[in-house]
C-alpha cells in the first residue's frame, strides 16, 4: 500500500552531464547501453524533466534500430513526451516520427506491428494519426490474430477522438464485418467491444441476431455481452425481458467468472423468484466449487445482499450455504453463520441445529489451531437458534453443557450464559439442567464460569433433594476446612529456666513469640514452642475447582459462593421440615464463610481480601444468623425478577433492531396500480410475468421511491474557488464504501481560451488518487465536467487539496488557482452496529489505541448530552435504556459502531453532574487503528459543545 512520502532527497537528475551521458550511449552501437540510456531518459521524463536535446538524437540513432526492446522503449518515450506547443498545435519535429510509425505498421515482424498499433491507442493528436489510418486499416485483415486484435483497438481509439468520426466514417461497418468473420476469441471480443462503445445499436443487433450461439462464444466475449446487457437495461428497463433469456443461458457457461457476473446481472435486472433462485443457486455452486478463500468471502457477501432483499427465496438454500462451514477459515465460517442465522424458519430449524451439533462434536476431535474459536461461534449460533425457537433447546442444551469445563474460557462462558437463559425461558428443562449442572460442576475451571453456574444453582434449585445436592456439591468442591493451618514444630523449651513466679503468672497468659522468618506467633508460657509459618492445606485431588480458585486469591468468587450457599440455606428452611437439618446446614455454611474470611485476612496469600468481597461475606453471615421476611423475599425472589426483566429488555432490543433493519417504504396516494390478472399475457414468458408481478409489488410498497432527494445532493456540493477567480470550480462529492468520486465542474469566466487546463489533486491520509490528471482546452465562458476517482483504504479523516493550472495565449507562464481543501468526513465510513457486552469488553481490553476526550459542553442534562453524542458520531448505544433510567447525577454508557472496512469503534461515556449544574467527565474512544480513534476524538471535540 502506497504511503505519502515526507522526506525530500536532493538529486540533480536534470544536470547536463546526465543528459550528455545518455546522448553518448544512444549514439553508440552497443544495444544494451542503448536500452539502459532509454530507460534513464524515460525515468527523467516521468519525473518532470523535458530533455529537448535528446529528441533529434533518438530520431537519428534509435528509430532505425531493429532490436525489439529498443523499439518498445522508443514507443514509451514517444508516448510521454510533449507533442504540442502552448497553443495546442503539433510540434513540427513530430512529423519525423510519422514515417517511422508507418514503416512499423508495415513491418514484417508481427511483434513490431502489434506494439505500434497498441501505441496508437494512446495518441490523441489527429495530425500524427491521420496519415497512418490506411496502414491501420490494412492490419485488420492480417493473418496473425495478435495484429488484428490490436488493429481493432487502434480503430476504436481513433474513432473515439473528438474528430474521429470524420477520420473513420465507416469504422462501425468495417468492424461489424470483421466481427462476422473473425475466429480468434480475443479479436472477436475487441471487435464487439468497439461496437458496444462506439455503435451500441449495432452491437445490440448483432447480439440479438446470434442469440442462440452466445453460449458457444469465448469467456472474454461473454463478459462484454453481459456489460452491454447491463448498460442497455439500465437505460431502457422495458427491454430487459429479451436479455434475461441470454443471461440464464450463460449461467451454464464453464467459466466461473462468467456465471458470477451472470448471477450479479440477473439480480440487478430482475426480481422474479425464478431468476433470484437461479442466481442464488449459482452463488452456492461457486461457494462450494472454489478453493480460494477470497472468492468464498466475495460470494458470501453477494448471498448476504440477496438475503436482505429476497429472503423468501434464499431460505430454501440454507443447507447449501451451511456447507461452507467445511472451510477451515474463521472469517468464512463466521460470515456463513451470520447469514444462516437470519434465514432460520420453523421448517428448517431442526436440520440447521442438527448440523451445528455435528460441527460442535467435530471440534472436539479435530486438531486445528482455532478449534476453540470455531466452537465458540457454533455455541453462540446454537444459543441464538434456541432463543428464537425454544423447542430445540432440549436437543442441544445437554450436549453444550459438556463444554462447561472447556479450556477455551470464552466458549465456556457462552455455554453457561446460554444455560442461564434457557433454564429461565424453558421451565420444563429446569430439573434436567440442574441435575446435569450439579454432575458436571466439578469440571469447571474458569472463575467467571463458576460464578455464573453458582448463580444458576442458587436461583433454580427448588426442591429438597436439589438443594441438598447443591450444598453437598459446593462443599465437595471447596474441600476440607480450614483452607490453611499452622503446623506445630520444634522442641519444648526447658521449663527449669523459668522462675516459679514467672510460671505461676504466665500459666494462663499468652504472649507473642518471634518466628524464624521474623513474624510473630502467640504461645502459652507453660509450654513454649517454636511455630512454623502457616501453610495452605491443598486438599485431595477430588476436591477441585472452587478450592483451587479460592487459594489463588479470587475472593469475588468467594463472595459468589457465600451468596449461593446463603440462598440455598434460606430455601432449605422453606422446603425442609426438620429444624435440626436446617440448623446443621446453617452451621456448616457459617463455618465455610468464616474459613474464607480467615484465609483472606491471613498472610498465606500475597493479597488480602478486598473490602467489597469482605462486606458481602459478612452480610451473608448476618443473614444466616437473623433473617427477616423482607430480606428473604429480596434474596429468593427479587434477583430472579431482575434477571427476567433483563431478558425481556434484551428481547425487546433485538426486536427493535430487526424493525430498524427492515426496509421502510411508502407509496404515494396517486401512484399507478397495475392489476396483474387484467394484463395481456401474449408473448410473455413465465419469467417475464413473475417480473411484472414483483415490479408491481415494489411500486405499490414504494420501493422505487428515490432514497435521496435533491436537497441532500445540494448539501454535498463544495465550492473550490472564489467567485472572483478567473476559473470557477465546485465539486459534488460521492462517498461509496472504498471509493470517493469527485465530480468537479470547471467554468471559464474569462473571454480567452484556456489551454492545457489541468486539475491537479493531492491527498493526505489513507486516500489514493486512481488516475493521472488530463489536460483540457476550455473555450471562453464554457464549462467542463471533470471526474476524479479516489480510493479509500482505512477509516480516517482525509483531506483532498490541489489547484487548477492553465495557460493562455497572452501569458507565457502557467497560471495557478489554489483550491479549497475537501475534508472527507469519518461519518461517511462508519455506521451504528451491535455487539454483545462480552464482545465489547473483550475488544476494549485488546485494543491498544485510546483517545481520551474531556467533556466540555453547555448541555446540562446527562441523557440529552448522551443523545447528542450518539447523533453526532453516528453510533449505537449498547447500554440498556433501563440502566439509564433515574436521576442520580451520574451516567455511564457504551457506544459501538463498525466501519465499512470492518474496523470496530468503541466509545465509553462517563459523566457526572457537578454542584453548579455543569457536566464533567470523559469520553474514551478505543480502536485497533490509530486513525479511527483520533478522527472520532476530533469529531467529538468539535460537536460536543451542543451545536448542530
Amino acid at each position: 500500500m502506497e504511503k505519502s512520502c515526507t522526506l525530500l532527497i536532493h538529486f540533480d537528475k536534470g544536470t547536463p552531464a546526465i543528459a550528455n551521458e545518455i546522448k553518448e550511449a544512444l549514439e553508440g552501437n552497443d544495444v544494451s547501453a542503448k536500452v539502459d540510456a532509454m530507460k534513464k531518459a524515460i525515468m527523467l521524463l516521468l519525473n518532470g524533466e523535458t530533455l529537448p536535446q535528446l529528441f533529434i538524437t533518438i530520431v537519428r540513432y534509435v528509430l532505425p534500430s531493429e532490436d525489439h526492446t529498443v523499439q518498445k522503449l522508443l514507443l514509451l518515450y514517444l508516448e510521454i513526451i510533449e507533442k504540442t506547443d502552448a497553443k495546442g498545435r503539433v510540434l513540427p519535429e513530430m512529423i519525423l516520427i510519422c514515417q517511422n510509425l508507418r514503416n512499423n505498421l508495415q513491418h514484417p515482424n508481427e511483434y513490431i506491428r502489434g506494439v505500434t498499433l497498441r501505441f496508437l491507442c494512446r495518441l490523441n493528436e489527429t495530425e500524427i494519426i491521420e496519415p497512418l489510418i490506411p496502414s491501420v486499416l490494412q492490419n485488420l485483415e492480417h493473418r496473425h490474430p495478435f495484429i488484428r486484435r490490436n488493429a481493432i483497438l487502434a480503430v476504436m481509439s481513433i474513432y473515439k477522438l473528438p474528430q474521429g468520426d470524420q477520420l473513420l466514417v465507416d469504422a462501425p461497418d468495417m468492424i461489424e464485418k470483421v466481427l462476422s468473420t473473425e475466429q480468434d476469441p480475443s479479436a472477436k471480443r475487441n471487435a464487439f467491444l468497439m461496437l458496444f462503445t462506439c455503435a451500441q445499436e449495432r452491437a445490440t443487433n448483432y447480439l440479438l441476431t446470434h442469440v442462440d450461439r452466445v453460449s458457444e462464444w469465448g469467456e472474454l466475449l461473454q463478459m462484454v455481452v453481459l456489460e452491454l446487457i447491463r448498460k442497455v437495461c439500465r437505460t431502457n428497463r422495458g427491454e430487459k425481458a429479451k436479455y434475461i433469456k441470454i443471461i440464464i443461458a450463460l449461467l451454464n457457461s464453464p467459466s466461473t467468472a462468467v456465471i458470477y457476473e451472470c448471477a450479479g446481472t440477473l439480480v440487478s435486472l430482475s426480481s422474479a423468484p425464478s431468476a433470484i433462485k437461479a442466481a442464488a443457486n449459482t452463488y452456492c455452486q461457486l461457494l462450494l466449487s472454489q478453493s480460494d478463500n477470497n472468492v468464498k468471502l466475495i460470494v458470501l457477501d453477494r448471498l448476504n445482499e440477496l438475503k436482505s432483499s429476497h429472503r423468501d427465496v434464499t431460505v430454501d438454500l440454507i443447507m447449501d450455504v451451511l456447507r461452507a462451514l467445511s472451510s477451515p477459515n474463521l472469517d468464512i465460517q463466521r460470515k456463513t453463520l451470520d447469514i444462516v442465522l437470519e434465514l432460520i424458519t420453523p421448517r428448517n430449524i431442526n436440520e440447521v441445529v442438527l448440523l451445528l451439533k455435528k460441527e460442535v462434536v467435530k471440534t472436539q476431535t479435530g486438531e486445528l489451531e482455532k478449534n476453540g474459536e470455531y466452537r465458540q461461534m457454533l455455541i453462540q449460533a446454537i444459543h441464538s437458534c434456541a432463543i428464537k425457537f425454544p423447542e430445540v433447546a432440549s436437543t442441544v442444551v445437554h450436549l453444550l453443557m459438556d463444554f462447561l469445563g472447556d479450556s477455551n474460557v470464552a466458549s465456556a462462558i457462552d455455554v453457561v450464559v446460554f444455560v442461564r437463559e434457557i433454564i429461565e425461558t424453558n421451565p420444563k428443562l429446569r430439573v434436567s439442567i440442574i441435575t446435569r449442572l450439579l454432575d458436571t460442576f466439578y469440571q469447571i475451571r474458569a472463575a467467571r464460569v463458576c460464578s455464573c453456574a453458582l448463580w444458576i444453582i442458587g436461583e433454580y434449585c427448588l426442591s429438597l433433594s436439589e438443594v441438598e445436592s447443591a450444598i453437598a456439591t459446593i462443599k465437595q468442591c471447596l474441600g476440607d476446612l480450614p483452607f490453611y493451618s499452622a503446623s506445630e514444630e520444634g522442641e519444648a523449651t526447658d521449663a527449669s529456666k523459668k522462675t516459679p513466679q514467672a510460671s505461676s503468672i504466665t500459666i494462663s497468659s499468652r504472649r507473642p513469640a518471634v518466628l524464624a522468618d521474623g513474624t510473630y506467633a502467640t504461645q502459652s508460657a507453660a509450654s513454649e514452642t517454636a511455630f512454623s509459618p502457616p501453610t495452605i492445606v491443598q486438599g485431595s485431588l477430588a476436591s477441585g475447582n472452587l478450592r483451587s480458585l479460592l487459594l489463588t486469591g479470587d475472593f469475588f468468587l468467594g463472595a459468589v459462593v457465600a451468596c449461593t450457599l446463603t440462598k440455598l440455606v434460606l430455601r432449605l428452611e422453606e422446603v425442609q421440615p426438620s429444624k435440626v437439618e436446617v440448623n446443621k446446614a446453617t452451621t456448616q455454611t457459617l463455618l465455610i464463610l468464616v474459613s474464607m474470611l480467615q484465609l483472606g485476612q491471613s498472610h498465606v496469600l500475597p493479597h488480602p481480601i478486598d473490602n467489597d468481597s469482605y462486606d458481602r461475606i459478612v452480610l451473608c453471615m448476618r443473614l444466616l444468623c437473623n433473617t427477616g421476611d423482607e430480606i428473604r423475599k429480596i434474596w429468593l425472589q427479587s434477583c430472579r425478577q431482575s434477571f427476567v426483566k433483563m431478558l425481556s429488555e434484551k428481547q425487546l432490543r433485538e426486536t427493535e433492531e430487526l424493525k430498524a433493519k427492515a426496509q421502510v417504504s411508502h407509496a404515494q396516494p396517486d401512484d399507478l396500480i397495475d392489476f396483474y390478472h387484467l394484463k395481456s399475457r401474449k408473448g410473455m414468458s413465465q419469467l417475464e410475468l413473475e417480473d411484472e408481478v414483483q415490479d408491481d409489488l415494489k411500486r405499490a410498497t414504494g420501493e422505487f421511491v428515490k432514497d435521496a432527494d435533491d436537497a441532500n445532493k445540494l448539501n454535498r456540493i463544495l465550492q473550490l474557488t472564489g467567485f472572483s477567480d478567473p476559473v470557477y470550480a465546485e465539486a459534488y462529492v460521492t462517498v461509496h464504501h472504498y471509493d470517493i468520486v469527485l465530480d468537479v465542474t470547471v467554468i471559464n469566466r474569462t473571454k480567452e481560451t484556456l489551454q492545457n487546463l489541468c486539475l491537479e489533486l493531492a491527498t493526505m491520509g489513507d486516500l489514493k488518487l486512481v488516475e493521472r490528471p488530463q489536460n483540457y482546452t476550455l473555450a471562453p465562458e464554457s464549462s467542463k465536467q471533470i471526474k476524479a476517482n479516489i480510493k479509500v483504504s482505512s477509516t480516517e479523516t482525509g483531506v483532498i487539496f490541489g489547484n487548477i493550472v492553465y495557460e493562455t495565449s497572452n501569458v507565457l507562464e502557467r497560471t495557478v488557482v489554489v483550491l479549497n481543501d475537501i475534508h472527507i468526513d469519518i461519518m461517511d465510513y462508519i455506521s451504528p452496529a451491535v455487539c454483545s457486552d462480552t464482545a465489547f469488553r473483550t475488544m476494549w481490553a485488546e485494543f491498544e489505541w485510546e483517545n481520551k476526550v474531556a467533556v466540555n459542553t453547555v448541555i446540562k442534562d446527562e441523557k440529552e448530552f448522551l443523545n447528542h453524542i450518539i447523533k453526532s458520531i453516528n453510533m449505537k448505544c449498547l447500554t440498556a435504556p433501563s440502566a439509564l433510567d433515574g436521576e442520580c447525577g451520574f451516567l455511564a454508557a457504551n457506544l459501538y459502531a463498525k466501519s465499512v472496512f470492518g474496523e470496530d469503534a468503541l466509545v465509553n461515556l462517563s459523566i457526572e453532574k457537578q454542584a453548579d449544574g455543569k457536566l464533567s467527565g470523559y469520553i474514551r474512544i478505543r480502536s485497533k487503528t490509530q486513525g479511527i480513534a483520533l478522527s472520532l476524538g476530533d469529531k467529538i471535540t468539535l460537536k460536543q459543545k451542543g451545536g448542530s
